[in-house]
């Protein structure tokens, strides 16, 4: 495959992508017409995506108030204490959800650079809730982490790249 026929593909990959991340739901022959693409090309580019892992799946933004549900964001430190094989895996592979079934649903689990080695985003009914998340973690992970900071999400301006909605009604707060 020649270089220019390689820097083609990638180029409609990403144009591919950023018109799922902001039209997910609407139809392939919507999507196609959008990215300029025949309805077939389109259905190839995505299916090879999802082929690659590079799309892992499709999921609606909703407001968390809507499913009685408090945003949270918890920030964790990593001590010097090398993770074992047995907490690489409960923290990474398996689901973290086990731990207070019913009261929280983890969102995101993000290992970063900088002040914290990992962001945590989920849905707690309320703090105490978030709280006893907190503690879990803490009990199940205490040695290797060094420190943590919780935070509650007042409401989102934007979600995975989408506007929120309703935030001419919320500017007042910003």
């Amino acid at each position: 495959m020649s270089k220019n026929s390689v820097e083609t593909m990638k180029s409609d990959e990403l144009k591919v992508l950023d018109i799922l991340g902001q039209h997910a739901k609407e139809n392939i022959d919507t999507l196609a017409k959008r990215c300029g693409f025949s309805r077939q090309k389109m259905w190839r580019i995505i299916k090879r995506l999802e082929k690659e892992k590079i799309i892992w799946g499709y999921s609606a933004i909703t407001d968390g108030e809507a499913n009685e549900c408090k945003h949270f964001v918890l920030l964790v430190k990593r001590s010097m204490v090398s993770l074992d094989n047995s907490a690489k895996k409960e923290g990474s592979i398996e689901t973290l959800d086990e731990c207070i079934p019913g009261i929280m649903k983890i969102e995101n689990i993000l290992l970063v650079h900088g002040g914290y080695d990992y962001i945590l985003t989920f849905y707690a009914s309320d703090i105490i809730g978030a709280k006893k998340f907190v503690q879990e973690i803490s009990s199940r992970f205490g040695k290797y982490i060094d420190n943590y900071l919780l935070l509650e999400t007042l409401f989102p301006i934007r979600k995975q790249g989408i506007k929120n909605p309703q935030i001419n009604n919320l500017v007042e707060y910003l």
